[in-house]
């Protein structure tokens, strides 16, 4: 269950946080990968005269399973499935499974069935889990641990479950772990099998469309923005924020990602679950920013300060106080995003439209309040300029879904706000001084966000304007390929790294420019930056060190959408 408490956080917190470790009792060289096109990790343990490899799942099979993550399926759900086996030579494993429920709030008690080993917390509300092997563990604490000795050929098995009241005991086999390896794997081969994209660099985008697919919820049809807490955008620091939350902004632009790669039967819950969310939101109250996976609100902001943190880096953080804020540019990654969906086939009802006619003239009435805007600063509000570029959005976007469809709309009042916000863009944002586009009337700071203003056709790529804007940007917050979102001061103490969906914008924008060798090489650098198994944290530190929650989506989706850019513009250039 994507956002409930956590029971394996040691990165968190090394002695407090809980772990389920599988690992060689001498000293080992360790490679990991990914099966190809499929979400199931590789763990290969290398030591002199022996290796041995462990497979770690969570089981998923048939078409109507949509998710390895929580949810209804056809399998018993929240399983998390690892089997290793011994390639050559002989191997001593050490196996310890502790797990720290409740954020490490509960303790526990070990009971033993027939199954296996239970783990059951002392808190009320929160699941027990079995622990079921193929070798003998034994109790050691309120952990359960052993050695298993194996040699080439041999293997072993392990299954943590959530206890389901009333559903009886599973009983699990060598054979029926193989056959959910298998199952798993040619669920996602099958999965990934219909994308349609075909170009440059397919690899990766397959990877990010898969990383994608893992943070959907299959029960509710909402996308997490990370699938962690707590990991700190600065080691050491105090920016650390908890993302396994919905933000309308990311699962828009997610929408828009899949839909380009023909994936976009995975947006079709999305979109239920959103018009629920808008329509909920009345008709004068501002849409919220994020929510919980199942509609909630209140993302209260609580510190573990019982936890160490990341390397140090507190306080940690479950909730989200941004939830609070007053971000206007959601509205026109939710239009852009509704609009494409209409222009895939799929078809907006009469009730979804009615509850977007009153979101847009809601934007029509509040598009010139300040916000907190699309960084959530927590050191006051202001006009910015994404955020306004992003009304026009909404309003343009929804004008365009009424006259395709036909449907009933007040569209000279909403022609008319468009055209103002335009024109208050080029008024009020425009610094001369620089030559570029800035962060709010009146700054000369240069925000990284404004490189969508081409990629929404606010603004031509070529147009002398936004070419001044996007030199500007190369000059002061890129470095050699990668970008910070802004390099001011905020409210809060300590640096940030390059913003790494701001790169992939970056490369996108280069390529609309007609600068697509550019494009193409920052592009292609960035790719070197993911991690071992092709993916990315939020954003990049001092030693390309990933920061922030972990992987997150709006950098995968960033680069699926940059992908497709510059392969489309390679493609009609004929440039190799």
């Amino acid at each position: 269950d994507f956002n409930s408490p956590s029971i394996f956080a040691a990165l968190l917190d090394d002695d407090r946080g809980g772990s389920f470790s599988i690992a060689p009792t001498a000293p080992a060289k360790y490679r990991q990968s990914y099966l190809p096109d499929t979400n199931i990790l590789v763990t290969r343990f290398l030591l002199p005269g022996a290796v041995a490899e462990l497979s770690d799942f969570m089981p998923v099979e048939g078409p109507g399973s949509s998710s390895t993550g929580e949810g209804p399926g056809s399998h018993s759900p929240h399983h998390i499935m690892r089997h290793v086996q011994v390639v050559r030579g002989e191997i001593d494993l050490a196996i310890a499974c502790r797990p720290r429920f409740d954020y490490a709030r509960s303790d526990h008690r070990i009971t033993r069935d027939s199954a296996g080993f239970i783990f059951k917390p002392t808190h009320t509300g929160v699941p027990a889990l079995r622990l079921s092997s193929s070798v003998d563990l034994e109790v050691s604490g309120g952990d359960v641990t052993g050695t298993v000795h194996l040699k080439a050929g041999q293997s072993a098995w392990f299954v943590l479950a959530e206890v389901v009241a009333g559903a009886g005991e599973r009983t699990w086999s060598h054979d029926a772990v193989v056959a959910a390896f298998e199952g798993t794997g040619a669920f996602w081969r099958q999965w990934i099998g219909r994308s349609t994209y075909r170009g440059r660099w397919r690899e990766m985008v397959n990877r990010s469309a898969m990383v994608l697919k893992l943070l959907f919820s299959a029960h509710w049809g909402t996308l997490l923005a990370a699938a962690t807490f707590g990991l700190p955008e600065e080691i050491g620091g105090v920016r650390n924020w908890d993302y396994r939350y919905t933000w309308i902004r990311d699962a828009s632009f997610t929408l828009h990602a899949l839909l380009r790669i023909g994936l976009g039967e995975e947006v079709v819950p999305f979109v239920g679950w959103l018009e629920k969310q808008i329509r909920s939101r009345g008709p004068t109250g501002p849409l919220q920013v994020m929510y919980g996976i199942d509609g909630t609100r209140d993302l209260t902001e609580v510190s573990l300060d019982h936890f160490s943190g990341y390397l140090g880096s507190r306080p940690v953080r479950i909730g989200n106080a941004a939830y609070q804020q007053l971000q206007l540019d959601v509205y026109g990654e939710l239009l852009d995003a509704l609009y494409l969906y209409g222009k895939s086939g799929q078809k907006l009802s009469h009730s979804l439209w009615m509850t977007i006619e009153g979101m847009v003239n809601w934007v029509c009435d509040n598009w010139e309040r300040r916000g907190e805007g699309i960084w959530e600063m927590r050191g006051g509000t202001h006009e910015f300029l994404y955020s306004r570029v992003m009304c026009w959005v909404a309003i343009d976007r929804a004008m365009r879904i009424a006259r395709d469809g036909s449907r009933p709309a007040p569209i000279s009042r909403w022609h008319d706000v468009r055209d103002e916000i335009y024109r208050n863009v080029f008024d009020k944002f425009w610094n001369p001084r620089r030559g570029a586009f800035v962060q709010y009337p009146g700054a000369d700071i240069l925000d990284a966000s404004a490189l969508m203003m081409p990629l929404v056709k606010f603004i031509s790529p070529t147009d002398p304007m936004w070419l001044g804007t996007l030199d500007a940007i190369s000059t002061h917050l890129v470095e050699d390929s990668l970008v910070y979102r802004y390099r001011t001061r905020d409210s809060l103490p300590g640096q940030e790294g390059t913003f790494s969906i701001c790169t992939f914008w970056y490369a996108q924008c280069l390529s609309q420019a007609g600068r697509v060798r550019e494009a193409r090489l920052v592009f292609e650098k960035m790719l070197g930056y993911a991690n071992h198994v092709g993916l990315y944290a939020e954003q990049l530190g001092p030693c390309a060190e990933h920061l922030g929650n972990f992987p997150q989506a709006l950098t995968h989706l960033g680069l699926i959408s940059a992908a497709c850019e510059i392969n489309r513009t390679l493609e009609r250039t004929r440039i190799a």
